[in-house]
Formats: C-alpha cells, sequence, structure tokens
C-alpha cells in the first residue's frame, strides 16, 4: 500500500505533501527531524491521507497536489478529508 500524505505544523502554519510505502516509518522520520525540508516544522500532524496500490499512482497524485500551488487547494483536501477519514494503517 502507498499513501499520498499533507502534514500540517501548527508552529510554522505550513503544509507539507509527500508520498510513501512506508507511511509509519516515514511519518516517524518526519517528527524526529531526520528530513530536511520538515526539520523546522517539528511537530508535523497527519492532516490528510490518501491510499494507492501502486508507487506510480501514489506520484502522480502527490506531482499533482503539488503543481497547483495553491494553500486553498490543499486546504480544501485537508477540510474533504477531516469530513471522511479513514484509520491510520498499522504496520
Amino acid at each position: 500500500m502507498y499513501y499520498v500524505y499533507i502534514l500540517y505544523s501548527p508552529t510554522k502554519d505550513k503544509y507539507y505533501i509527500g508520498y510513501t510505502g512506508q507511511l509509519t516509518d516515514r511519518f516517524q522520520r518526519h517528527q524526529q527531524g531526520r528530513s530536511k525540508s520538515t526539520k523546522a516544522g517539528r511537530p508535523w500532524l497527519i492532516a490528510y491521507l490518501e491510499r494507492f496500490d501502486d508507487p506510480t499512482g501514489a506520484y502522480r497524485r502527490e506531482s499533482y497536489i503539488k503543481k497547483q500551488k495553491s494553500r486553498k487547494y490543499v486546504q480544501a483536501l485537508v477540510d474533504s478529508y477531516h469530513a471522511n477519514p479513514f484509520p491510520l494503517p498499522s504496520q
């Protein structure tokens, strides 16, 4: 299973968009400051998740979201996710 995720930093009021096949491990790396692009925004919250069966689909979706270059678009995704969340995987 692969995931596109959006993290939110309350301390910086910023979003981070990524994809991974190892959600729990990747999230821990963000929280521990082992990712250069998210080190300064800790702690991070998972604001959005989308599941995919293959890495290509996840990569394409991540790229699409990033290409929108729109905080409003990202916020709309986050809002829709919070209206219909699904449980986090137990990896």
